[in-house]
This record gives C-alpha cells, sequence and structure tokens, in this order.
C-alpha cells in the first residue's frame, strides 16, 4: 500500500499516537506529526520511533511549547498556523497524526478538518471506550462525511465495551480496522503484535 493516511481521533487521548505506530509498522509507512503542542521532549513522533524503531520521522512543521489546543499554543509562541507550510513531507507511504480531533483550531478560522479536506487524504478514525465516546465517534464520523473525506475505518482503543462498539458499528456502517487493549506498557513488541492484526 502506498497511501498516505491521516489519523484523527475523537477527542484528546484517545490513543493516535499508539495506533499511528500501529499503522507505521503494518503498512511499512513513515510518519509525521504537522503540529505538535506541548512536551517537547517526549513527542509524538519520538513515541512512535520508540515504539517503531525502523520507522522513518518527519519533523513536525510547526513545534508549540504548550501543551494546549493549537490556536491558543500559537498565539503563545506568537506564531501563525499557515496551511501553505503543511506540506506532504515525502512521497513514500505516509501515517500522518493530527493534533487532536477533526474540529481542533490551528487557527480560529482554520480547523483539522479544513486541512484534511484540502489534501484530500483518507482518514482512520481512532474511537475510545470512555462515557461520551459514542457521541464523539458518531459526530467526527458525521464531520467526515459532511465533507465527503474518506473514511477508511475505525480503531477502538481501551478497554473493551460491546455495547458501545456495536452501537457505533451498527449506526455508522464502517469498518472495524483494529481493536487495542488498554495496555499497561507500549512496547516494540505489542506494536508489532497489533501491526499483524490490523485489516485494511
Amino acid at each position: 500500500m502506498k497511501q498516505k493516511i491521516i489519523i484523527a481521533g475523537i477527542s484528546t487521548d484517545t490513543g493516535k499516537t499508539v495506533a499511528s505506530a500501529i499503522l507505521c509498522k503494518a503498512l511499512e509507512a513513515d510518519y509525521w506529526k504537522p503540529v505538535q503542542a506541548g512536551d517537547l521532549e517526549n513527542t509524538d513522533s519520538h513515541k512512535v520511533k520508540r515504539w517503531s524503531p525502523e520507522t522513518i520521522i518527519h519533523p513536525e512543521a510547526y513545534r508549540l511549547t504548550q501543551p494546549m489546543s493549537p490556536h491558543a499554543a500559537s498565539d503563545i509562541d506568537s506564531v501563525q498556523i499557515e496551511a501553505s507550510n503543511l506540506q506532504i513531507p515525502t512521497d513514500k507511504p505516509l501515517i500522518i497524526e493530527l493534533a487532536g480531533g477533526l474540529m481542533v483550531p490551528l487557527r480560529t478560522d482554520f480547523l483539522n478538518i479544513d486541512w484534511v479536506a484540502q489534501v484530500k487524504l483518507p482518514v482512520i478514525l481512532v474511537s475510545n471506550y470512555y462515557l461520551g465516546s459514542i457521541n464523539h465517534t458518531l459526530l467526527s464520523l458525521s464531520a467526515l462525511k459532511s465533507r465527503n473525506i474518506p473514511l477508511l475505518g475505525i480503531i477502538f482503543n481501551g478497554e473493551k465495551n460491546p455495547s458501545t462498539f456495536d452501537v457505533i458499528m451498527n449506526r455508522s456502517n464502517a469498518k472495524c480496522l483494529l481493536e487495542i487493549n488498554r495496555e499497561t506498557e507500549i512496547t516494540p513488541e505489542i506494536i508489532t503484535s497489533y501491526a499483524e492484526q490490523v485489516d485494511l
């Protein structure tokens, strides 16, 4: 598979980075996070490299110092995020991890989903089993559909909840690509194990 795929979450801390590392391993793809906000000593790029050492990591277009929504973090750093600076960095297969959910603002007038629609790449949505995740998942799927953004499927993360899973699957007709358990520690071996299970 030589395509480029965007990884979006239904909220913050849904497991996008773990899912990204698994997909990089499964598809032998590079990794890129266009905007990193905060935790610059242990970024998501660092984590993917640690979990999937052979993955090629492309530098972030923006490295913001504060762990906040990019529009607010960029204001603090006196930086304005421009779509023209968010250029796909390679012709090779690539996993692109968004900063937060689809409706997260990169600027007050420019959301993640606006950029996704511009680059015309398919999306994998990462869901998580928490109270409210059905609503957040179905709203995210609706937002993608409203922009005619292709969905490759959903990756579920966390302690399994069959009732939540069934509602999302029945209401969305989306494909489940993988279920990731709640892991106490992420290692390269765990990433490899899940990579072998991806149904894409």
